[in-house]
This record gives structure tokens, C-alpha cells and sequence, in this order.
């Protein structure tokens, strides 16, 4: 017998499916697995874990007169449907979830449609070993393609839009001359000649240093260049972003955090002072100490002293960052570094540099085609789009619905403003920092309209991520995030762990650790208390069947529930999806374009290989080099990259690794020459 089992990836939450044949052997170590079982092969299925709440030999799937059962042999347990079980066996049925570790697997039986084949040579295992890295394993069957998402970030615009066609890939608006530029012949060499570039006759800049993306993580970069010694002449910025911070405000926007509500993040992180200090905390206290509001300074300080323990995490105003780098961008110049540009690709040339061809039109502008030539290189393209889930995407594609079923990150304000107006019910999808300020939305709705219930849907309990003796904090299912731990991976033992694995034992690590939440905050955490109390908030566990429309178009979600057999339904007004953004970079048009043409080596989890120094060493082009950073680099030497914090660690790091290389302009930010610098900061002069 075949089964098809599917899960979500622990660390970056895609999609996964493997059919194989009866009997299957679970573990995390091949050695320890069984390679025969009553004279038949045994198919292993390695499940990477970190924390070793994987055994090595940790359960078994097999054929028992035309039933499958599963049988539990290991010390760490298993559950099946939420039911735990050690040392045992129990039969499965198809919609099962079986609980290993981090990992929930979904039970199916299926017939293989094809003869088996093997995707990518085997590093150290058979070929009929599963290793959850497609980079470094062999894979029997070929998983299925995780579908698209269909809310991309526009190439040329950057505004959020919704697509509703089924299996079409993100691609940019058609235009007439799209697939002119750049021209084909010159750019399908993997080193293009420069005379041919000049004779395109097309404008040609050329530069030291360039920034691509133009995003928070661009602006980082090139702020802590300047401030190790090089001039505003000799960098380029292509962004499509009035703001570095445009994006991240929109999406900030459209999850309930407006400009005057607080982001997730530290108070020492900050994109506009390299050095962290003063944090916001300290900047915030100075400012409402002679605002008057003494009680409200000595409260943010406590904060920080206390938190997470004592006191809810510190974490600073959307305004408050957004203006502090509009004088940082200010005090560097970087209006004058900035050029607007739709990058279309990036290839070598044959003197030892770069050559990127953009798109210099303002839409709706004639086509403005360039060139930039550049020996250094920095990518920062930041999230490609934003996912739904599989049902909720199925949904959408085969009703048209995108008002109904809506996504936190896309503009959904109409959701609570009918709710205001006529009360319903709502179900989110997902916890975490979006579904927090919804929680937090919904409590101001519920002053207007009482009558507004919420459903929120988990696929199963949450205990909270540990490592070692270390175990995250979980009050009502909702996971907080304790702020030692991205300080933990700047400068502590996590970091330089994560820096000395090899790539699978990262994926371990990440695995084990969990990736970032919420904040605890006192506002929200009451919300869900009362929430709970009073009835009108309820969280459900189970598995989603289907998601479809009810005759008097509402939106009915199907759930086979933990608590009993059958299927349970839910009509709701409104659904939304609260579980996160993408960060394939297959995903982005010009990332893609750059893998498939120098065949880019990707790390476990599928995103750019990158050197301690976020290198793409692949990319290197003799002398010249070209750097990585954001959640591009996730599976890379550091933990939280798409944080303020991993932002600026990795920016220090390439810029280090640029000053041991003696490039030009770059000094050392250390010693004397980092408190000159700081005191330049201090008095908003230039670097």
C-alpha cells in the first residue's frame, strides 16, 4: 500500500508532500532506522529536530490486512489527532495527524501515478531516503509544486495586488518592449562584454558600490557604508520606494499598525544608529520627561531593564522609527544615491564587475532602459508576496471572492467596518504578531457592535518552542517572543553556535528555536482573557477539510476536529489569514532569473547560500563581490534576518568583510574612528 503524508515545514512554514510505499520508518538518524522489515524494504523518513524531539528510530508505518497503523517506538512519544501515545500502535485512517516532534503530518492514501524518480544526487543516503533538504538529498518522488500565492508586491509599483487566476507564476505588467531589455543575446553570456552593453545604446552609469531593493535592509547597508567612510558619489541605490520604509509601512498599515501603534521589534535595533545607543527607549523617555510625562519615561525604562520577565516587552512607535530615519537619511544623503529602477537582471562581466539592467520609467513614463555597472553589490529584495493558505487560496481562485477571505497583510479595513455596522462572525487563521493587532482591532470594533464573535482556528495546541532547558512562554495557545533571543543570536552562544554549523545542522537549530511571534503585551493578552470569559472568542483545533460558500454567501470552513469524529462547520462573514508572507526566492522575478542563470546553490531551506560575511560566493567575479541580506538569507549564519537586528548584523558583517578586502573608501568602524562617527551621528552631521 502507497500513502501520501503532507506538512508544513517547521521553520519556514511552506508546504510539503511525500507519497511512498508501506513500510516507512521515522527517525532523524538513517543508521539507527531499519532497512528491511519481514523480508520488505524499509522506506526511511528522516525529520530533522534540533532539540532531539525526534528519536532516531521513532516510529513506523506499516500494512496490517489492508489497514495502516502507526507504531510509536520511541522515548519522546508521538500523538495521532492530538491523542498521545508512547510505546504503542494505533490505526490510522485517511485525515489523520500524526504529531512527531515539530512535525504534523497528514495521513493519506494515494497510488503512485508515475514510476519513482530520484530529483537531485544523494549526498550521504540511498535513494530511497527522504532528507527534508532538496539541496543536499535525494528525493524518490518529486514533490508536489507548492501553489502560488496570489497577492504579489507589483515590480514596477510596489503596490499590493490580488490575483484570482489559477496557476499563473507572479509576473510583472505586460509592456509592449518588456522582452527587449535586456537584450537577449548580450545578457545569456555568463560574463557580458561591456562593449556590447555601450552597444545597445542604452545610458551605462558606472559605480562602486550598489544597493538593489531600496528597502529597509538597502538602507541599513548603505548607511553603515557611509559611516565606514565612503562618499555619496560613489553609491547607488535602485528602488522603487519613495521611503527605504515605504513597504514595511504599508504592510504595517494594512495589519492594524498604524504610525502611532507600536512595531514588533527592540529598542536598540535601530535602522538609523548602527551603534544602538541611545535606543528608542531611551529617546522615548528623554522626549516625555520634558513633554511633562516623567511617570510614562521612568515606565519605558523599567522596560527595558525588566522585560520579559517583570514588565511587557519594550518595543518602540511606527512613528517614532519612521522619522528618526528620514534624519538619517537626511544626514548620509541618500536622495542623491537613490535612482528610481524596476531591476530586470543582474549577470557578470568580463572586466571583473557587474552589470544590472533596469528600468529607469516612472509609470505610466515612456520606456527608460539603463545599465549600472558596479564592482560591489548588495541584495535586499525583501518579501516576493504573500501567501495564503492552500484552502483559502482555493477559495478565492474559484469564487472570485477577495473581499470575504482576505489576508492580514492585504488592506481588509472593510472587514471591521461592516463588522461595526451589521456584527457577524469573524475566523482568523494564525497566530502571531498580525494576529495580535487584530485581536487588538476587534476590541475597538466590539465598543461600536457588541455582537462581533471571533473563531480562531489552530491546527493543534501550542506548547511553546524549547531548547535545552529554555522554553518559550504560551498563555492561551498564543507563543510570546522573549527578546534575549535575537540579542542571544547578535552576540551570545546562539550566534556563534548557528555561525559554526554546517547547513542541515542549522536547519536543526531553527527548527528547534522557532521562528519570531509576538511581543507579550498587556492590552491584547487582556483581550483574549475577557475574549474567552465572556464567549465571544473561541479557539478551535483541528484540521481545515475545505473552505466553500454558503448558500447566502457566507464563507463555511470544514474542520475535522480534535474533540470528536465527524466534521465540524463554521459560517463566518470573514476569514482572515494571519499566517505570514513569502520568502522563496524563486518567487521574485529577478532572484529567479539570478538562480536559474548561474545555477545557485540553495541552503536547506531554498534560500540564497550565503558565507558567514553574507557573501554569495558564488556570485564572486574576481575581485568584485556581492552580498546578501534579509529573509533571503533565512538558513544562513544568523537566526532573526528579516529583524531590525539581522538587518544591521548583516550589513556590519559584509561591510567588515569589505574593509579586509580593501575596497575603496571603506575604514574599519572600530576604535576612535566609530566614536568620532557616533558623535557626527549625535550631531546630525554628515559621516
Amino acid at each position: 500500500m502507497e500513502i501520501q503524508l503532507t506538512w508544513n515545514d517547521p521553520v519556514t512554514s511552506e508546504p510539503q508532500q511525500q507519497i511512498a510505499r508501506l513500510p516507512i520508518a521515522i527517525g532523524r538518524d538513517q543508521p539507527f532506522l531499519p532497512a528491511m522489515l519481514d523480508d520488505q524494504p524499509v522506506f526511511p523518513l528522516l525529520l530533522l529536530n534540533a532539540d532531539h524531539e525526534v528519536s532516531r528510530y521513532h516510529g513506523l508505518l506499516f500494512e496490517v490486512e489492508g489497514q495502516v497503523i502507526y507504531e510509536d517506538r520511541s522515548t519522546n512519544g508521538s500523538s495521532v489527532n492530538g491523542q498521545s501515545i508512547s510505546r504503542d500502535r494505533l490505526r490510522l485512517y485517511p485525515g489523520d495527524r500524526l504529531q512527531i516532534g515539530a512535525y504534523l503530518i497528514t495521513i493519506a492514501f494515494a497510488r503512485l501515478a508515475a514510476p519513482t524518480q530520484v530529483i537531485n544526487p544523494p549526498l550521504a543516503a540511498p535513494q530511497s531516503t527522504i532528507i527534508i533538504n532538496p539541496q543536499e538529498a535525494s528525493i524518490p518522488v518529486p514533490p508536489a509544486p507548492a501553489r502560488l500565492s496570489t497577492i504579489i508586491f507589483n515590480p514596477e509599483t510596489d503596490r499590493i495586488e490580488s490575483r484570482v487566476e489559477s496557476n499563473v507564476a507572479p509576473s510583472r505588467p505586460t509592456v509592449t518592449t518588456r522582452n527587449v531589455f535586456p537584450p537577449a543575446d548580450v545578457f545569456a553570456a555568463d560574463r557580458v562584454s561591456i562593449s556590447a552593453l555601450h552597444a545597445t545604446g542604452y545610458p551605462v552609469e558606472e559605480i562602486d558600490y550598489a544597493a538593489l531593493g531600496g528597502g529597509m535592509g538597502s538602507f541599513v547597508w548603505v548607511d553603515t557604508l557611509r559611516v565606514s567612510g565612503v562618499k555619496p558619489d560613489r553609491i547607488a541605490v535602485l528602488s522603487i520606494q519613495k521611503k527605504p520604509y515605504g513597504r514595511y509601512a504599508t504592510l504595517l498599515n494594512n495589519c492594524q499598525i498604524p504610525r502611532y501603534k507600536r512595531i514588533r521589534s527592540g529598542s536598540d535595533s535601530c535602522p538609523d544608529n548602527i551603534w544602538g545607543f541611545p535606543g528608542y527607549a531611551l529617546r522615548e523617555a528623554w522626549r516625555d520627561t520634558f513633554s511633562g510625562r516623567v511617570g510614562a519615561a521612568l515606565g519605558y525604562l523599567w522596560q527595558v531593564f525588566a522585560e520579559p520577565v517583570a514588565a511587557d516587552t519594550y518595543t518602540p512607535i511606527a512613528d517614532n522609527v519612521f522619522k528618526s530615519m528620514d534624519r538619517e537619511a537626511e544626514r548620509i544623503g541618500w536622495d542623491r544615491m537613490v535612482r528610481y529602477g524596476s531591476i530586470r537582471s543582474i549577470r557578470k562581466t568580463e572586466d571583473g564587475r557587474y552589470a544590472i539592467a533596469y528600468s529607469a520609467t516612472r509609470p505610466p513614463g515612456a520606456p527608460d532602459y539603463r545599465f549600472l555597472l558596479a564592482k560591489y553589490v548588495h541584495l535586499c529584495t525583501g518579501y516576493p508576496a504573500i501567501k495564503l493558505l492552500d484552502d483559502l487560496q482555493e477559495y478565492r481562485e474559484r469564487t472570485g471572492d477577495t473581499k470575504s477571505v482576505v489576508h492580514g497583510y492585504e488592506p481588509h479595513d472593510h472587514v471591521f467596518e461592516q463588522l461595526e455596522r451589521k456584527g457577524g462572525t469573524l475566523v482568523i487563521r494564525g497566530f502571531g504578531i498580525v494576529g495580535s493587532q487584530i485581536m487588538d482591532r476587534i476590541a475597538k470594533a466590539r465598543k461600536v457592535n457588541p455582537r462581533i464573535a471571533v473563531v480562531h482556528l489552530s491546527r493543534s495546541p501550542r506548547s511553546g518552542n524549547k531548547f535545552g532547558r529554555a522554553k518559550r512562554k504560551v498563555e492561551n495557545h498564543w507563543e510570546f517572543q522573549p527578546f534575549n533571543w535575537p540579542k542571544g543570536t547578535w552576540g551570545g552562544d546562539m550566534r556563534s553556535m548557528l555561525e559554526a554549523a554546517d547547513p542541515l545542522r542549522r536547519r536543526e537549530l531553527l527548527t528547534a528555536w522557532g521562528g519570531t511571534t509576538t511581543a507579550s503585551r498587556g492590552p491584547w493578552r487582556r483581550t483574549i482573557k475577557q475574549g474567552l470569559q465572556e464567549g465571544w472568542y473561541t479557539i478551535k483545533f483541528g484540521q481545515v477539510d475545505k473552505v466553500d460558500r454558503s448558500p447566502d454567501g457566507k464563507v463555511m470552513t470544514y474542520i475535522r476536529s480534535r474533540d470528536y469524529d465527524g466534521i465540524d462547520k463554521i459560517e463566518a462573514d470573514f476569514v482572515i489569514d494571519c499566517t505570514g508572507l513569502i520568502s522563496d526566492p524563486k518567487e521574485h522575478p529577478l532572484l529567479n532569473d539570478l538562480i536559474t542563470h548561474y545555477n545557485l546553490d540553495l541552503n536547506p531551506q531554498k534560500r540564497l547560500n550565503v558565507a558567514n560575511d553574507f557573501e554569495i560566493q558564488q556570485m564572486r567575479n574576481d575581485r568584485a563581490k556581492m552580498y546578501a541580506a534579509g529573509v533571503i538569507t533565512l538558513g544562513g549564519p544568523y537566526a532573526p534576518v528579516d529583524t531590525f537586528l539581522g538587518l544591521q548584523y548583516a550589513a556590519h558583517r559584509s561591510i567588515e568583510s569589505l574593509a579586509r578586502h580593501r575596497a575603496p573608501g571603506v575604514h574599519y568602524i572600530e576604535g576612535l574612528n566609530s566614536i568620532v562617527q557616533w558623535l557626527r551621528w549625535l550631531g546630525n552631521q554628515s559621516p
